[in-house]
């Protein structure tokens, strides 16, 4: 694993400090998705909220927009289809670098189904800053100047709610069951954090094991934090759909019985790992996306299953290969793009792994990125 170049270090040490003293207040423990709202979004100091490169080749992982112009190209179809029955917006939560709010609205100039405004809800003043770098670069002034950011989701909308890897970064519980439920959390020993279990809880988190059935010495992660968002978004939204592309899983598969120590994992310098405990504010901690858990949510506040389905199979349904057709075959730019491709497709790479959810309101047309392959039964 690489090791952090002394800057980085005591950064990483302050928000530790920062932490232990959380933990000392609060009587010397608190629950696992306390310490992952600190690690990743405390002020000044958390993964999204500092200055570290997180996207891209020099960064911790790589996403879709990063990969790809294809990926937000594809996108633009399906968006285009949704702002023209709605006559609405584009609201994109967490917009990484600005790259695929980029890409969009390059590729929806292209198809004439420009919105009147693009707007990017984003908790972190760093990447806000990113985001703003690279539309400025990249779009003209006219489509620039219908890019907006928010502090807060605005009261209603109309149009397209796009959320790309946003669920996998919310706070998610560790909660199990041996010899009864119990839930597992972070204490202090020294400088070191540690875990520490909590037999017994009545909580939410315990409420769900129980519904769940797990069995006997199971650990996995729940996320309150995901159903609380969809259910935000749906008393937002008045007409359009809620896009949300993450990697996980349906509720069986994801609660599987071999899944026995649960879907945490960690992302340092392209290293995938297991120990969030491992440089506090250097690395990301995610967590694997419940699909039929953000599905329920969405309907129980009034919102309509529109589709669910594979990222490869999006992205063939919105025309991928129409895409790359657009670029010469016997030129160095298309075979960049075919290798691109892959990657977005392949079952060993992101095509079988990430999955696309919609969510409609007041949008019973039929969606382009589902007309072929929709698995909404699994859920």
């Amino acid at each position: 694993m690489p090791i952090p170049d002394a800057e980085a270090l005591r950064h990483s040490q302050s928000l530790a400090a920062h932490i232990r003293e959380e933990i000392a207040r609060a009587g010397g423990w608190i629950d696992f998705a306390r310490y992952m709202h600190l690690a990743l979004y405390a002020p000044g100091l958390g993964y999204y909220s500092g200055g570290a490169q997180k996207f891209g080749g020099a960064g911790d992982f790589v996403t879709a927009p990063e990969l790809s112009p294809l990926f937000a190209q594809c996108l633009a179809r399906q968006a285009a289809q949704v702002i023209g029955e709605s006559e609405g917006d584009v609201l994109e939560l967490g917009a990484g670098t600005g790259r695929l709010a980029a890409e969009l609205l390059l590729e929806l100039q292209r198809l004439e189904t420009v919105p009147h405004r693009y707007l990017i809800l984003e908790v972190s003043a760093h990447l806000r800053a990113v985001q703003l770098q690279t539309l400025s670069q990249r779009l003209p002034p006219e489509l620039f100047a219908k890019v907006e950011w928010l502090d807060a989701l605005p009261d209603s909308f109309r149009g397209l709610v796009l959320a790309n890897e946003v669920l996998d970064a919310l706070p998610v519980h560790i909660v199990g069951r041996h010899q009864g439920v119990f839930e597992r959390g972070v204490a202090s020993q020294g400088e070191a954090f540690v875990w520490a279990d909590r037999d017994g809880i009545a909580s939410v988190s315990a409420m769900v094991v129980d519904t769940l059935g797990l069995p006997e010495n199971y650990l996995t992660e729940v996320c309150p934090s995901a159903s609380a968002l969809i259910g935000s978004l749906a008393e937002m939204l008045q007409s359009g759909l809620i896009l949300l592309i993450d990697y996980g899983f349906p509720r069986r598969e994801y609660y599987h019985p071999q899944r026995d120590h649960g879907t945490l994992m960690c992302h340092y310098r392209h290293h995938a790992h297991n120990d969030p405990f491992l440089y506090p504010g250097l690395q990301d901690i995610t967590a694997h996306v419940d699909f039929t858990t953000v599905a329920e949510a969405g309907v129980a506040k009034g919102m309509r299953l529109s589709g669910y389905t594979t990222q490869a199979q999006f992205l063939i349904n919105c025309g991928i290969t129409d895409l790359l057709s657009r670029v010469p075959a016997d030129s160095t730019a298309y075979l960049q793009l075919a290798s691109q491709a892959q990657k977005l497709l392949s079952p060993a790479e992101m095509g079988e792994l990430f999955k696309v959810l919609a969510l409609g309101k007041r949008h019973d047309a039929p969606l382009l990125g589902f007309v072929q392959g929709d698995k909404s039964r699994a859920l």
